[in-house]
């Protein structure tokens, strides 16, 4: 490598466009995967079901700022549903609606797929137990 130049012709005309076609493909087979999910939901029909909330979850990331100073936390919160069958779905949720939710509440969850669409509480509604 002393002297001579040519490894660098060699990386720049194979090692790295090699690398770039490997980040293009992991990013284009991630949107992808996202426009599939997508479209399934799309298609699939709107239920809404007796369920009951079985469990909460919260998932907390940090990220540390450039300056190392900082760091920012976001929380993402997630709530597991039962339905009189016993099928279970955990579904994201905004944080309002994860803490006015306890395990045991119970009423009719409305999803779509794997796209949530809300849970109205029934007090006294019956489902399986």
């Amino acid at each position: 490598m002393g002297s001579d130049p040519s490894w660098m012709f060699d990386f720049t005309g194979t090692v790295l466009p090699v690398f770039v076609a490997l980040i293009v493909g992991i990013i284009a087979v991630s949107a992808g995967r996202g426009l599939l999910q997508w479209s399934r939901n799309n298609n699939a029909p709107l239920q809404s079901i007796p369920a009951r909330i079985v469990s909460k979850r919260t998932e907390m990331r940090q990220q540390s700022q450039e300056d190392n100073l900082s760091s920012r936390t976001s929380t993402t919160y997630y709530l597991t549903y039962e339905a009189e069958d016993g099928v279970r779905r955990e579904f994201k949720v905004e944080g309002h609606e994860y803490g006015m939710s306890a395990e045991g509440d119970r009423g009719v969850l409305t999803y779509q797929g794997t796209r949530y669409h809300g849970f109205q509480r029934r007090p006294h509604y019956s489902t399986a137990e």
